[in-house]
């Protein structure tokens, strides 16, 4: 019966060494994963920018549309100041926050235009 039970723990402890192998391929299928998506989704970022910068640059775009679109969306301050916008008034301290970026005051497309803008190129 000896000889049985050591047989026995024997394949318990290949099945715990498996199955930890297993989880150790499964951690590392979802991190290889989890780098291509995000791969791909700066790749997908850096093409849309691309399009964005040759239709200004066609002048299919103005700077002043341009601006419009980065305004509500550009929330950081440092965003913010890397294309030359102003920076938003602070969230009070009690509001809460939000994944979506919050829409500051309107200004027109026409105060824009008249604020040199930093240059893309």
């Amino acid at each position: 019966m000896g000889k049985l039970a050591e047989q026995i723990a024997a394949v318990e402890q290949r099945l715990s060494e498996l199955k930890v192998r297993q989880q150790r391929q499964a951690r590392r299928e979802r991190t290889l994963q989890s780098q291509r998506d995000r791969r791909d989704d700066t790749r997908r970022k850096i093409l849309v920018g691309a399009c964005v910068l040759t239709r200004l640059q066609r002048g299919e775009l103005t700077q002043a549309q341009l601006w419009a679109m980065l305004d509500p969306f550009l929330t950081r301050p440092d965003d913010r100041a890397l294309f030359g916008l102003p920076q938003t008034p602070a969230a009070p301290a009690g509001a809460p926050r939000s994944g979506t970026p919050t829409r500051p005051e309107k200004r027109s497309i026409e105060a824009d235009a008249a604020r040199p803008p930093r240059s893309l190129e």
